[in-house]
């Protein structure tokens, strides 16, 4: 007699579960996949996208959104919020110093730039900084390395006038006096703060920078004067032309 088959759908069973088990084993680490990048970093997106591809020479298509915070204890993170209390905090120190009528303070997108103008720092053709300066610098400094890790970089820019309309300055002098003046306060907040040297600048423009004719003394003061200009660690960096378009919209 022909025996009956009894495999009790063992078989077929032991498939199913299989398939089951390989289901829940790839949602689960899909969710793990969702929790991982459930903050927005971009070091961790990068690592992620470079296990799918590899062989890829360029990360493209990168999550960079500024208004989301990195994790604090990430290397590298961006704090967004302090550097954006940076402004506030110069304003401060500027009112409580009683020198609103000397320092401008302009916040633009993602950069704050600041205006000394005529006789904060400096005496005449001097390149020595006054004390009232010192004291004010080293505010400012004191401040800036409270947000040293959201700063890029922070350029001094030192410009001259030209003292007869008529005649432009001695190039050699105009030139050497005021990279010297950016220079001097360059080195004045290096040795008064705790952000990198790397990211610390000086320029000097002469009289070729103006920003008011040289025609009456009070415009040719308007020229006088050393600007700060510093930038966000993921800001887009632009000329000083267009800093100043920004400025005078």
């Amino acid at each position: 007699m022909k025996k009956r088959r009894n495999d009790g759908g063992g078989g077929g069973g032991a498939n199913w579960m299989d398939t089951y088990g390989d289901l829940v084993t790839l949602l689960l680490c899909f969710f793990v996949l969702l929790y991982s990048i459930s903050s927005l970093d971009q070091a961790k997106w990068i690592m992620i996208v470079k296990s799918f591809n590899p062989d890829a020479k360029e990360v493209s298509q990168i999550a960079d959104d500024p208004d989301l915070l990195a994790d604090d204890d990430v290397p590298g993170a961006i704090d967004a919020e302090a550097f954006d209390d940076l402004f506030e905090s110069l304003t401060k120190a500027v009112e409580e110093a009683d020198l609103t009528s000397e320092v401008e303070l302009f916040k633009g997108d993602g950069y704050t730039f600041i205006t000394f103008h005529d006789n904060v720092f400096f005496d005449g053709d001097s390149s020595i900084i006054k004390d009232e300066g010192t004291e004010i610098l080293a505010q400012f400094a004191s401040i800036m390395s409270g947000v040293d890790s959201s700063i890029k970089e922070i350029r001094v820019l030192g410009h001259t006038t030209q003292a007869d309309p008529s005649v432009p300055n001695n190039p050699e002098n105009d030139r050497l006096l005021s990279s010297e003046r950016a220079a001097r306060v360059v080195a004045f907040i290096q040795q008064r703060t705790t952000v990198s040297p790397d990211k610390l600048v000086s320029e000097g423009y002469g009289q070729f920078r103006p920003i008011a004719p040289f025609d009456t003394a009070e415009n040719r003061a308007k020229n006088r004067r050393v600007e700060l200009l510093i930038t966000k660690s993921d800001a887009v960096e632009h000329s000083l032309e267009e800093y100043y378009q920004q400025m005078n919209r």
